[in-house]
C-alpha cells in the first residue's frame, strides 16, 4: 500500500511538472510527442526526460556541437546554448546535473 501511494506521488508531480514546463518563444528546435532515458555522453548517468525536456536537451547538444566546430564563442548560437542551460537549471535540476554539469 506504501508503495502504491508513492508511485502514485511521483506520477503526480511528474505530471504535474510536464504541465508545467514550456519551452520559451527563442526555442527554434523541433518540439517532440514522447521523451526518452538520455545517457550523459561521458559520465554514463541516465535519467528521464519527458518532452519538453527532450526536445531542450538535443538542441543544447546540438548547438554545443555546431559551436564546437565553428571554433568556440564566436559562433552566434551562444546565447542560445547559455539560455538552454539556465533553462535545464530552473526547470529540471537534476537532469543538469546529471547530463550537462
Amino acid at each position: 500500500m506504501e508503495e502504491k501511494l508513492l508511485t502514485n506521488y511521483k506520477i503526480n508531480i511528474m505530471n504535474m511538472k510536464i504541465k508545467e514546463q514550456k519551452l520559451p518563444k527563442w526555442f527554434k528546435g523541433e518540439l517532440y510527442k514522447k521523451g526518452a532515458v538520455v545517457r550523459n555522453r561521458f559520465g554514463g548517468g541516465e535519467i528521464e526526460l519527458n518532452n519538453v525536456e527532450l526536445s531542450m536537451y538535443d538542441f543544447v547538444i546540438g548547438s554545443s556541437i555546431v559551436m564546437e566546430m565553428s571554433g568556440g564563442y564566436k559562433h552566434t548560437n551562444v546565447n542560445e546554448l547559455r539560455k538552454g542551460l539556465d533553462w535545464f537549471r530552473k526547470n529540471n535540476p537534476e537532469a543538469y546535473m546529471v547530463l550537462l554539469d
